[in-house]
């Protein structure tokens, strides 16, 4: 029985299935050691997998459940090619399987928040009802405005330690607001982060794989999406912005702008620098490292704010952020617990452990909200409550 096809399969999902998790059907007849041709039956409803193919391809390949293969239709979800304008078409039909599932799970704890606090965001002044941005306005202003409903004076932000302190302070801030952020380790390593709307819900999730000053920078350049209501996805490399239409190329400079001015505001730029010798460019490196520990960013991200107002040529910013990139070092994994402590929002995984402490969730139900199994519970549980590092 196992081996024989398996009746009631609607060709759409199949069709839907693999398209939602970003493979051609020639990778997944590779996956599957079948060939080409019976994928396309399947998909084409003239011929269909055994349970066992069926088990393979809804759970190892494209991490669905069993049941879904026999809805009568394929469920409405966000994809990045329905919902993603801020790529080029090209980047997106290029996004890794995981980069799918990683929309995926966000979608998830967007229905997952939406059950736990029953439909209300638990912050009586979300952020985006209270500040919307526009692409035609003074960047500057618009920056100032976010800053201070974020409560971030630039004398605190100096204060902060280094780039993990500000990480950390920077990611409360945002949920302070409403805005729920959550954190993963991409497999494709050049996604940056994305952001999905939401009227009550919103969320942004960011490649834990990418440095801490990246983050911070990502993390803001995601709010500016959310606050111009745009689901976006970004890279690290940016010349991929070159490559969008017109609109969508505004868009990404625009929120490029707002998220570098949070950062940096060019007025406190300039009085630091106003030292400097009239030839930056011969100034040594400690000079820029120690502006960027000030601030809590990259010494890229201080060097593009000093292009930015012309007192270097983009050639040299190129040739430094090139020589900064290669001495970079992949730092080491760490610990399973505190790493899906860092992954998810402070807010949503409090909540979650609250509930279960007033016996108004089972544990079983706890570890479904927070995607993990019952038996790592009690180690996220604690690293949740002892305030894990970002």
């Amino acid at each position: 029985m196992r081996h024989e096809p398996v009746a009631g399969i609607e060709p759409r999902i199949m069709q839907w299935a693999r398209k939602t998790i970003g493979l051609s059907v020639e990778q997944v007849a590779s996956k599957l050691k079948r060939p080409v041709s019976s994928i396309e039956a399947w998909e084409s409803g003239t011929g269909a997998p055994s349970y066992t193919e069926l088990e393979k391809l809804a759970y190892n390949i494209y991490k669905r459940p069993l049941a879904i293969f026999f809805l009568p239709e394929p469920p409405d979800e966000v994809t990045p090619i329905k919902e993603f304008r801020t790529l080029p078409d090209i980047d997106i039909q290029t996004l890794y399987p995981d980069t799918y599932l990683q929309i995926r799970h966000a979608r998830a704890y967007q229905l997952a928040l939406n059950e736990l606090f029953e439909g209300k965001n638990p912050v009586v002044k979300p952020i985006w009802q209270y500040i919307n941005l526009y692409l035609e306005k003074d960047v500057a202003d618009q920056a100032q405005t976010i800053r201070k409903f974020l409560s971030v004076d630039i004398k605190d932000q100096i204060k902060w330690v280094n780039d993990e302190d500000a990480l950390k302070h920077w990611r409360q801030a945002v949920e302070e607001t409403g805005v729920f952020v959550f954190k993963n380790a991409f497999k494709q390593k050049e996604i940056s982060g994305f952001c999905l709307i939401d009227e009550n819900f919103p969320i942004i999730y960011l490649n834990n794989s990418t440095t801490k000053t990246r983050q911070i920078f990502s993390l803001l350049h995601e709010l500016a999406h959310l606050l111009l209501n745009i689901n976006g996805i970004s890279k690290f490399d940016t010349t991929y912005i070159e490559r969008l239409p017109g609109k969508e190329k505004a868009i990404e400079i625009f929120c490029n702008a707002i998220a570098a001015e949070i950062l940096i505001p060019a007025a406190d730029l300039a009085e630091k620098t106003n030292n400097f010798s009239a030839n930056i460019e011969d100034m040594p490196d400690e000079y820029f490292s120690k502006l960027a520990n000030q601030y809590g960013v990259s010494r890229e991200a201080i060097l593009r704010r000093i292009m930015d107002q012309k007192r270097i040529n983009p050639a040299f910013y190129e040739q430094k952020a090139k020589y900064w990139t290669s001495q970079k070092k992949q730092g080491k994994g760490g610990n399973w617990y505190a790493s899906q402590g860092t992954y998810l929002s402070s807010r949503f995984s409090k909540e979650v452990i609250s509930r279960y402490y007033h016996g108004q969730v089972t544990i079983e139900q706890a570890a479904d909200f927070l995607g993990i199994n019952v038996k790592n519970f009690a180690g996220i549980e604690q690293k949740i409550l002892s305030g894990g590092d970002v």
